[in-house]
């Protein structure tokens, strides 16, 4: 019994090494060319040094192994510190905080600037980064609706949103950054997003006294 549990422990220790390989293989294919003509089960898996039905048995399909690529990036990059940031009692700070995590984010790895630029010209790659993107926006909607105590009403909340999903977003990063660094792009920012919510304050201010 001791024996049959250690091979267990060895193939799985292995399965694990090889599951690694194949992402972080994929990871700088993504970083030479976008990955977007490339990215393929097969190319990976040579640049992996294992087959392709290694490739497709650890992760299944094309989309499941951009999953795990993706998942591995936003690990490296911080995001997923992103649940601690929001149990932060105070929103405002908490917004900051998210700013600043996307910054270093969208800064950390030029695979990052790959895998958007890559949406235009691949659906599935689009596809994924739609989605996960959602997901920033529904943080956003709940510290913004924390911040203004759900006194805005929803139109206005929900384009206060949009605009504040608009800046924190890799392409706003990316225009802003060849002339300052990931650190004043992320206080300038934090400065335009901290205005989107005066505004949406004082435009429900407004309302109410007219």
């Amino acid at each position: 019994m001791p024996k049959r549990s250690y091979v267990s422990s060895v193939r799985a220790s292995a399965a694990a090494e090889t599951r690694e390989r194949i992402i972080a293989a994929g990871t700088r294919l993504l970083r030479k060319d976008a990955g977007s003509a490339t990215f393929s089960l097969d190319v990976v898996a040579k640049a992996a040094g294992v087959t392709r039905l290694t490739v497709y048995n650890q992760f299944g399909s094309r989309r499941g192994l951009l999953e795990a690529v993706f998942d591995d990036i936003a690990h490296r990059g911080g995001l997923f510190e992103l649940a601690e940031v929001m149990a932060m009692p105070d929103p405002r700070a908490a917004l900051d905080r998210v700013i600043e995590t996307f910054c270093t984010f969208w800064s950390h790895d030029p695979a990052v600037g790959g895998l958007n630029q890559a949406i235009a010209t691949d659906p599935e790659f689009g596809e994924a980064l739609v989605e996960r993107n959602e997901r920033r926006r529904e943080l956003l909607m709940g510290l913004v609706t924390r911040i203004v105590q759900r006194r805005a009403a929803k139109p206005a909340l929900q384009d206060a949103v949009d605009l504040i999903f608009v800046l924190t977003s890799y392409p706003t990063f990316a225009a802003l950054r060849p002339r300052r660094s990931p650190e004043e792009v992320c206080r300038l920012l934090q400065a335009a997003c901290r205005s989107a919510i005066d505004a949406l304050n004082e435009r429900e201010n407004t309302q109410r006294k007219t």
